[in-house]
């Protein structure tokens, strides 16, 4: 008791003092409509363990927040966890709760258990997960989602599929694939990846074996220097191209491609804006679904108990042409191949259909591309 006593103190210290140094953007007036007129915020957003300026997963759902706040003159607020534990995120929802929440984002599966408890604490309020479903924290527990509750997925396998596909249209013959942590929804961004290489390099007419791709997980969502040397010896070993699907860790891979003059395919959000060496970014369009899934609860249309997964035929996924720097790889050939996507025209397996990576040569029928699994 006393523990936790104290970690709701550190959170309401911590929350308190983003506040007072401004560093909150939903305190400042041109970010929050209601700023300076009420010390409730009715919409907020808890973090995983990033932040909302991580040019990734916690920032892509925020801007939906703010936008969709901003628009409709709505107060909002992001609190950020103490530490990465059930019981600090569940404190860091009764703080927003405390502070006037009657919406709650929780971007991360790491909120499954926490989301699970509090859906049913506070049934008057709205919770939105992504990439995750409420259920009891034990093994093989299934989701259980109250009415209160909307769990968001997305069909990253499209996503990385159109980052496979895109990359060897473009002429990369030599890829890699470094994923974060093995989960379904980063298992699913590389199975796409090398399902995409696979397709694109038969439409080309390429030779067996002409595309190679090297596939690992770097067991971390976070920058260190051991992901930095991996990504440099891939590069240094005639790697063209990452794809990092690694969050934070992708700053890693990053550093390592500019050193090696080569490029990397970024991820959930458009990250061309962190490195020069960022030719696309596989995106879950998180700020389209956030957005979207506010207006619902706002229309009284909110669709509560249940998981949805947003596909290209929902514009769930997509890559940021605009932002891309694709030489030969050009929009008429991108809206071809979303729209094939969007009709369901293409299988591509998941983590239901192979556990692991190494099952990906007979789930994907592989000749043109050689994986080589690490």
């Amino acid at each position: 008791m006393k523990k936790k006593l104290l970690t709701m103190l550190l959170a309401t210290t911590m929350v308190f003092g983003l506040v007072a140094c401004g560093g909150n953007k939903a305190n400042d007036d041109k970010n929050s409509g209601k700023s300076g007129k009420s010390d409730k915020y009715e919409l907020a957003l808890v973090t995983d363990m990033g932040s909302i300026d991580d040019k990734s997963f916690n920032q892509g759902a925020w801007e939906g927040v703010v936008q969709y706040a901003e628009e409709n003159d709505i107060a909002h607020q992001y609190y950020k966890p103490v530490e990465q534990s059930d019981e600090a995120y569940k404190d860091a929802i009764a703080l927003a709760v405390k502070g006037g929440a009657k919406t709650v984002v929780c971007p991360g599966y790491l909120f499954e258990v926490p989301v699970f408890e509090m859906q049913t604490q506070y049934p008057d309020v709205k919770f939105i997960i992504i990439d995750g479903a409420p259920h009891e924290d034990k093994e093989g527990a299934q989701p259980d989602i109250k009415e209160n509750t909307l769990s968001i997925f997305y069909a990253e396998q499209q996503a990385g599929y159109l980052a496979g596909y895109a990359a060897v249209k473009d002429g990369y013959k030599n890829l890699g694939f470094m994923g974060g942590v093995a989960v379904p929804a980063v298992k699913r961004y590389g199975y796409g990846f090398v399902k995409g290489a696979e397709d694109a390099a038969n439409e080309l007419g390429l030779k067996d074996g002409e595309v190679t791709v090297r596939y690992t997980y770097v067991n971390g969502f976070a920058a260190t220097p051991e992901i930095n040397t991996q990504a440099s010896s891939w590069y240094k070993d005639g790697a063209e191209l990452i794809f990092a699907a690694a969050g934070g860790a992708g700053n890693s891979v990053m550093k390592a491609a500019e050193t090696a003059k080569a490029q990397v395919i970024g991820v959930d959000v458009d990250q061309a804006a962190e490195s020069k060496t960022v030719i696309s970014s596989a995106m879950k369009n998180l700020k389209k679904s956030v957005y979207d899934a506010l207006g619902t609860i706002y229309d009284n249309k909110f669709e509560g108990g249940q998981s949805i997964t947003l596909d290209a035929s929902k514009e769930g996924v997509e890559l940021p042409m605009a932002s891309s720097k694709w030489s030969n790889f050009k929009q008429a050939d991108y809206d071809a191949i979303y729209a094939k996507l969007a009709a369901n025209e293409i299988e591509i397996p998941t983590d239901a259909t192979t556990d692991d990576a190494t099952g990906l040569t007979k789930a994907c029928k592989l000749t043109k591309v050689k994986l080589t699994v690490e």
